[in-house]
């Protein structure tokens, strides 16, 4: 359906002759925020990727096209990127030890939303407006203090800040969070998580990439269960998360309980 943001039908994606994603069926629609659930190893690297246009699906020769994103099969990766935010932990990796080697200020970071880098370099030109729009995205998450800060000086808290500033420099309708507590102590996590509920809340639609079911946020309303490349469950919360289905998607026995308006998984006794 073109209203969808994001739509898979029967996507397969294989490598070195065996399936790591096997047939997977997906539709979020704007505003369905959602999370995908599974352990290592089940695909959700896998179908970031494919999402975020890095790698592509088995063809068909008939039939509609296996992925659509925003009613497209086809995209300019940069254009893409200007509509679809990504937060992950390699993107983290990059900015503070890769190309960069940290030297970038918060607010360089963010500015470089808007120039497909991670630098601002000297031939770059960056507008009045550029610069008003990353102060702007900057105190939208609250780091308006880390704007003249350099990223190798920040805590792993205010890195993931900036970088969920960054994506959101061009206002995208949808933001992809890949694994987005790795590396938090437990209060950074609770923070994190808070940002991540104001978030859903301010009309971006979230796709949040996890193994810990302690992340699923209350405004999420959709769970996608992944094992072994396959979608073994998928529905509302209160539908996916039970002790079976995780038992069966982990592939160990495990207990859930609920917290409040969210949830904990531990093995079982």
């Amino acid at each position: 359906m073109d209203s969808a943001l994001i739509e898979l039908r029967q996507a397969t994606v294989v490598r070195g002759g065996a399936p790591i994603l096997d047939g997977v069926t997906l539709s979020i629609a704007p505003g369905e925020h959602t999370v995908v659930l599974g352990p290592n190893g089940s695909g959700k690297s896998t179908l970031i990727k494919l999402l975020t246009c890095q790698i592509y699906p088995l063809p068909r020769r008939e039939g509609p096209p296996p992925v659509r994103i925003f009613g497209r099969d086809r995209w300019n990766i940069a254009e893409l990127r200007s509509r679809m935010g990504i937060i992950s932990a390699d993107l983290q990796h990059r900015f503070v030890v890769g190309s960069s080697l940290g030297r970038v200020t918060g607010l360089d970071a963010v500015i470089s939303g808007f120039l497909s880098s991670e630098v601002v370099f000297r031939h770059h030109e960056v507008t009045a407006a550029m610069m008003e729009s990353a102060r702007a995205s900057l105190e939208r998450v609250g780091g308006s203090g880390l704007a003249e800060k350099r990223m190798n000086e920040m805590s792993t808290g205010e890195v993931r800040r900036v970088l969920v500033a960054r994506a959101l420099v061009h206002d995208p309708p949808l933001l992809i969070l890949d694994e987005p507590t790795t590396g938090l102590d437990l209060v950074a996590r609770d923070v994190f998580l808070s940002d991540v509920r104001r978030l859903a809340r301010s009309g971006t639609t979230l796709v949040v990439v996890t193994h810990h079911v302690e992340e699923i946020v209350p405004e999420i309303r959709k769970v996608v269960l992944l094992s072994a490349g396959r979608i073994v469950a998928h529905g509302a919360p209160e539908e996916v998360l039970t002790a079976d289905s995780l038992t069966a998607a982990y592939g160990s026995p495990v207990q859930l309980r609920s917290v409040g308006p969210r949830y904990e998984m531990s093995l079982a006794d």
